[in-house]
């Protein structure tokens, strides 16, 4: 079954379980909404439309987001008059998903809640001897033997030397010789 639905000054062909993005509304992510304003309703070959609106039919529909579209660049400009703007916009928009689309008449769909699994239990109770016993499995580092040939100390370097190399200059570059 399909609607053709009327809000925000424009026009919106829905179906069930559709998603619309429609001119901002005042209501928050996952209120209900209702739209009342019809104007034409079908399915398959039987189609209904309203004069201006079809009597007692709704679309109703569950508010996902509240968000903004893309920007939209606006430029003026008038030739050889040194004139141009430039602006941009942004229009808020609230997605909504259509649930039900009722007639004349008709009544919502009873909502079944979500039925809920029950957590599983992860948490593993230990016993205490098994703590013990991963603790003694739980190797002591392994000290290293000394060994008979030992490094010799590294040589230290004086204030001086580090001085006289932070103050060299790299070899400069040969000149080209230059005509003139």
């Amino acid at each position: 079954m399909f609607a053709i639905i009327k809000t925000g000054g424009k026009q919106y062909k829905v179906a069930e379980n559709d998603i619309i993005k429609i001119e901002k509304l005042a209501s928050a992510s996952g209120d209900a909404i209702e739209f009342t304003e019809v104007l034409m309703m079908g399915e398959g070959s039987s189609v209904k439309v309203g004069a201006p609106l079809i009597a007692n039919a709704k679309v109703c529909g569950t508010v996902l987001d509240q968000i903004r579209d893309d920007k939209v660049i606006i430029f003026k400009k008038k030739r050889r008059h040194n004139y141009r703007r430039k602006n941009g916009h942004r229009q808020y928009l609230t997605v909504v998903r259509i649930t039900d689309i009722l007639a004349e008449g008709a009544s919502p769909k009873p909502k079944v809640a979500p039925v809920k699994a029950e957590p599983k239990v992860a948490a593993k109770k230990v016993e205490p001897k098994a703590k013990e016993a991963a603790k003694a499995q739980v190797k002591a580092p392994v000290k290293k033997e000394a060994s008979h040939e030992e490094k010799a100390p590294a040589k230290k370097v004086s204030s001086k030397d580090t001085a006289k190399a932070s103050t060299k200059k790299p070899p400069a570059k040969a000149k080209k010789p230059t005509k003139g």
